[in-house]
């Protein structure tokens, strides 16, 4: 847990559900990770986008409770019904992407459980359904996000989906929120910060996600976080 945060894996797969409650410190940004999240705060539900840097969220006061459902990498648009690009670095009603009588029929659901593990199995179940009604999920997806994230070349993962490399992109767009150069960044990303949380030493951070050397490492941190890795690692 980081300051007012815990998070456990979901009931959907490849999801993790999230609480967070703020304090009278300042907010931590919200960084890029690839994912897009259904989340309950102060009676509404709300949708956030794939970032593509540091996502800081104004004006919230002490005390402000979330309760979130994180999708993976290309869940989301099944979840939400629009492609991925359309929310890239936004944060929007669920009522603007789903029709008000389901919204409305969630947020009661949502505003009734009580407690944040009772809002929480709400949300699972209300992804789940739209989960369900979408179909199985296009292969592709999950293979090019894996490939990406063990650093294979794009014009590599493109071949072994069977895609151009232009229409890795198109496809990448609609899932991701971005092509698939930008994902393979953040992706990389977020295995150096898990690697730098777990205390590993930097250089080894370095060579075990990808970089080319820690120089390379600390531009990439400072250009998609917007912050050098040590104000990470101590803040919140």
């Amino acid at each position: 847990m980081r300051g007012g945060y815990r998070e456990r894996p979901s009931g959907v797969a490849g999801a993790v559900v999230w609480t967070r409650t703020t304090s009278a410190a300042p907010v931590r940004p919200v960084l890029p990770d690839g994912c897009t999240d259904l989340i309950w705060s102060e009676g509404r539900l709300l949708v956030a986008g794939p970032d593509t840097g540091p996502h800081h969220p104004d004006g919230v006061p002490p005390g402000t409770r979330y309760t979130g459902v994180r999708f993976a990498p290309g869940q989301g648009p099944a979840v939400f019904g629009v492609p991925a690009r359309e929310l890239r670095d936004r944060r929007v009603p669920l009522a603007d992407l789903w029709p008000a009588g389901r919204v409305r029929e969630a947020a009661e659901r949502a505003a009734a459980a009580g407690t944040p593990g009772a809002v929480a199995r709400v949300l699972e179940r209300t992804a789940a359904a739209r989960l369900r009604e979408a179909g199985p999920p296009d292969g592709r997806t999950a293979a090019v996000a894996a490939a990406l994230a063990r650093g294979r070349p794009v014009a590599e993962v493109a071949l072994s989906v069977a895609l151009s490399e232009r229409q890795l992109h198109r496809l990448s767009l609609d899932a991701f929120g971005y092509g698939p150069k930008t994902l393979a960044r953040v992706l990389r990303l977020v295995r150096a910060l898990d690697l730098a949380r777990a205390e590993v030493p930097w250089a080894e951070v370095a060579a075990r996600a990808g970089y080319a050397d820690q120089a390379h490492l600390a531009r990439e941190v400072k250009s998609l976080a917007g912050a050098p890795m040590g104000a990470l690692l101590t803040s919140g």
